[in-house]
């Protein structure tokens, strides 16, 4: 009985395909959102750990100041006498890279670009894990003597040298030339939006010489070593600097110490939280397309009412005439679904490589759809399909 039900579904869907096309319309276009929303922010969330994993893992960053943003009060830089007590008195510490950043003009013969310049030591390419794609870091007597040697990013090799090796030449920052004597590996966007490749690296004194003018130290990147807790360094870091800094016991740091996991926990989780809230608007289209389904079946119940009560005529049971047009209710939702799902499918693929976010397949989001789509057509289907078994008879015949 139930597969001549579906028989008969199928056979009312295929004489009107148009009318029957239109009617799902909502319930695809609600499925493939949903889909696409969710696939494109699993993508965006994966992308935001693997940049954050990027910067290096197991990293501390210390940076004067209490927190980000207008308002907030600068802090006092750090020194070098800070590092070397963090070096020596922090035992979880395995490198200690000392950051000093300035803006600066590059120039190359015709070319020009404006960067950023990063003034550290060896330890910041080994923490940052960044690895050197031609050339070479800095040697010990370079960093010592502050000489005029810098290593590139990927971003400056194509601005100035049109993508060609530019170990051995020198570009001129502000008023003095520096030797380019190592190319980066690219490593793209940062989680934050910006060009982690846009980068001049140089000894730390050469910069506070050349370009800052001061001893200063603007942040300090601890790497920690393997199988020591982060949070009890980051612990011992905050008691050391709040006793450099002589800060009392009822005053607040005037420091803030920040790590990778911070980082990435509060990105990704910012990046569910919209992708739910997407999902979301767009789940009420898959509501707004079961109404158009329960409108369509009440039209149909009204052109076929004859047809119902020959059916009732003739002995069909109310509950048989019930389970036909709530299948054939069913069949037009779960149809809106398959068919959601491969519009979802191309899209994501489609969408995720313009954004440039890995495309992952999330086969339980595809089921709860397709689920989902199919109970609308039960909730939706039910009424109209109530109003057609309780038909009387000889009413229904007598209807033109």
């Amino acid at each position: 009985m139930l597969w001549n039900t579906l028989l008969l579904a199928l056979r009312a869907i295929r004489r009107n395909l148009m009318r029957s096309f239109l009617t799902i319309l909502g319930i695809v276009i609600g499925v493939a959102a949903v889909i696409t929303m969710v696939t494109l922010g699993n993508g965006a969330t994966r992308s935001v750990s693997d940049q954050i994993s990027s910067m290096g893992s197991n990293l501390l960053m210390l940076m004067p100041g209490q927190r980000f943003g207008p308002g907030a009060e600068p802090g006092a830089p750090f020194k070098g006498a800070d590092v070397e007590a963090v070096r020596n008195q922090i035992t979880g510490a395995r490198l200690v890279a000392p950051l000093v950043t300035k803006a600066a003009t590059v120039v190359y013969q015709a070319s020009n670009w404006s960067t950023s310049v990063t003034g550290s030591s060896n330890e910041y390419f080994e923490a940052g894990n960044w690895q050197i794609a031609a050339g070479r870091n800095f040697t010990e007597s370079e960093e010592r003597a502050g000489k005029a040697v810098c290593v590139i990013g990927d971003t400056l090799r194509d601005k100035l040298f049109d993508r060609q090796n530019p170990v051995g030449s020198e570009i001129r920052i502000k008023q003095f030339a520096c030797e380019v004597i190592g190319l980066l590996k690219a490593k793209g966007q940062s989680s934050m939006g910006s060009d982690q490749d846009d980068i001049v690296v140089m000894p730390l004194r050469t910069v506070q010489r050349r370009l800052s003018g001061s001893q200063d130290i603007n942040r300090l990147t601890i790497s920690v070593r393997d199988g020591v807790s982060i949070d009890a360094v980051k612990a011992q870091l905050v008691d050391l600097m709040r006793e450099r800094r002589n800060i009392g016991d009822n005053e607040n740091d005037d420091f803030r110490v920040m790590d990778t996991r911070q980082i990435a926990e509060t990105l990704t989780s910012t990046t569910k939280i919209l992708t739910m809230l997407l999902a979301a608007v767009a789940a009420v289209s898959l509501l707004v397309g079961g109404i158009g389904i329960m409108n369509i079946m009440l039209v149909s119940v009204t052109e076929r009412t004859r047809e119902i009560g020959i059916r009732l005529a003739i002995g069909a049971l109310e509950r048989e005439v019930l389970l036909q047009f709530l299948i054939e209710a069913v069949v037009l939702s779960s149809l809106g679904g398959l068919i959601g799902i491969a519009l979802a499918t191309a899209a994501s693929i489609l969408l995720a490589g313009l954004m440039n976010v890995p495309y992952l397949f999330d086969p339980g989001i595809n089921l709860l759809s397709f689920l989902f789509s199919a109970v609308i057509g039960v909730i939706f289907g039910f009424f109209p399909a109530r109003r057609a078994a309780g038909l009387n008879p000889i009413d229904a015949l007598r209807h033109e």
